[in-house]
């Protein structure tokens, strides 16, 4: 049975003074009986091993690689310097091929992060973040209110992928729903003109098999629970291109920290909503005995493994599934009421479009109308910053997908969603809505290239990426 990363992996004792070994190799997992896959793993596991680290206290990591592949493992969510973040755009040195690379850094921020490969995967679904390297990080604090009985870590990952022509991404949950006219008019007319011209639809990404923790929904071992016992649950989307979502019927979910960072107005929720690389700590309360399915909203994921059985201690029976309302997912809930946020020193904008199918059947994203470069070699940064100093940024999106954009070695601040002012929310993955405009706000306050990308893995593959640099 794969591993469950409710253990955190064992610190070394050795001479060399490493504490952990993360090893890149090519493994067979498990899924469920009888239903095996090999794919490129963390020690030979999916996920990888639960790492906790201690905010401050430097630690030691050896990355060995034992593919053919030259390697990157990026440290998501961390403030690290650019020869440890893990991301060849950055300058980040590549674990070689059958080689190993011994890093050295100290973790921060406390809070829930991961670690996952950067490589790009273009075309080739055997590659990149449709592996199964990925694993949670946990960074203890210095103060722990510890303000419950137990955690869960639960890492929702499709297996299985296949191209198909186009698809339906879930769209009406994100709140505010107001779209901008003019950006859905831009949009809309691109890919008409395109599909004008003979153009199919550009290839986006399905997939057959879906799991949490590495097994497909009751194949697995049930989170066990006692009546009355307080569950701090924390939910990883390791998915490479696919926003997800998690239930469980009879409770809620008291959401504490969103990426990892605690949030200003903890709220409970009926469902999570995750895009591709967000985290959600959420406290659960079992006061609802019973056998259940926790699992995604859409009938066809969960019937194809996305869910986990929930048993209380005492109840036996076949696990209970029920859908909750609908329920707008608005990231301003958990954000402080009616507080702005600073004034930025300056703002960047950013137009995101699409050229549907442009790239060998594949959509070629541009910020700005500028593709970032399929190659391995640093590029010259777009953005420039000045230590210290607050920066806004202004996206603007004119196309029908949600982007869940993602910068590096900082976290930033939310300051408005598609029109609603809010603060206080700190993260480092959002997803942005289609035809949607958000701003958020970041210190600069890490130096080095630092890079900026759209976490869906086709859409960062074929352009979605940009650099800001330090002057």
């Amino acid at each position: 049975m794969t591993p469950q990363p409710s253990k955190a992996a064992t610190p070394q004792d050795e001479s060399g003074g490493v504490d952990y070994t993360i090893r890149i190799q090519a493994a067979p997992i498990e899924i469920a009986p009888g239903t095996i896959l090999s794919t490129i793993t963390y020690n030979g596991q999916f996920p990888g091993p639960l790492l906790r680290f201690h905010e401050g206290r430097q630690v030691t990591v050896d990355i060995v690689n034992d593919t053919d592949t030259p390697e990157q493992l990026h440290w998501h969510g961390q403030m690290v310097p650019t020869d440890v973040d893990g991301a060849a755009e950055e300058g980040t040195p590549f674990v070689p091929a059958r080689g190993k690379r011994r890093i050295v850094f100290t973790p921060r921020p406390a809070g829930f992060r991961f670690y996952h490969t950067h490589n790009r995967a273009g075309a080739n679904l055997g590659e990149g973040t449709y592996t199964g390297q990925a694993g949670p990080v946990y960074i203890e604090p210095r103060h722990e209110p510890g303000r419950y009985d137990r955690e869960v870590f639960l890492a929702l990952k499709e297996f299985e992928p296949t191209f198909s022509r186009g698809g339906d991404m879930a769209m009406d949950f994100l709140s505010p729903a107001g779209q901008v006219k003019a950006l859905r008019e831009k949009g809309e007319a691109a890919t008409k003109g395109s599909l004008a011209k003979g153009m199919p639809h550009g290839y986006e990404v399905g997939y057959r098999s879906f799991t949490i923790n590495g097994r497909k929904l009751g194949h697995g071992e049930p989170v066990h629970v006692k009546q009355g016992e307080r569950v701090l649950c924390h939910v990883l989307n390791g998915s490479a291109t696919e926003i997800r979502s998690l239930a469980l019927p009879g409770h809620s979910f008291e959401v504490v920290a969103l990426d990892g960072n605690p949030v200003p107005n903890p709220a409970r929720v009926p469902v999570l909503w995750l895009g591709t690389a967000e985290r959600i700590s959420a406290m659960v309360e079992m006061n609802h005995p019973g056998v259940w399915t926790r699992g995604d909203l859409s009938d066809d994921d969960r019937g194809h493994g996305m869910g986990i059985v929930v048993e209380y201690a005492g109840r036996k029976g076949k696990p209970v599934w029920t859908a909750p309302p609908p329920f707008p997912w608005s990231y301003a809930r958990f954000g402080k009421p009616g507080t702005a946020a600073p004034a930025p020193d300056e703002t960047f904008e950013m137009l995101i479009e699409k050229d549907n199918a442009a790239d060998e059947g594949f959509n070629r994203w541009t910020i700005n109308g500028v593709a970032y470069p399929m190659t391995n070699a640093v590029q010259p940064a777009t953005f420039h910053l000045q230590q210290g100093k607050r920066y806004r940024i202004h996206i603007r999106n004119a196309s029908d997908d949600i982007h869940p954009v993602h910068l590096h070695r900082h976290s930033f601040e939310l300051t408005r969603l598609a029109g609603l002012a809010t603060a206080g929310v700190m993260k480092d993955v959002v997803m942005l809505g289609g035809y949607q405009e958000i701003e958020f706000d970041f210190v600069a306050n890490d130096p080095g290239l630092t890079l900026f990308h759209c976490h869906q893995q086709l859409h960062m593959d074929f352009g979605f990426m940009t650099l800001f640099d330090y002057v």
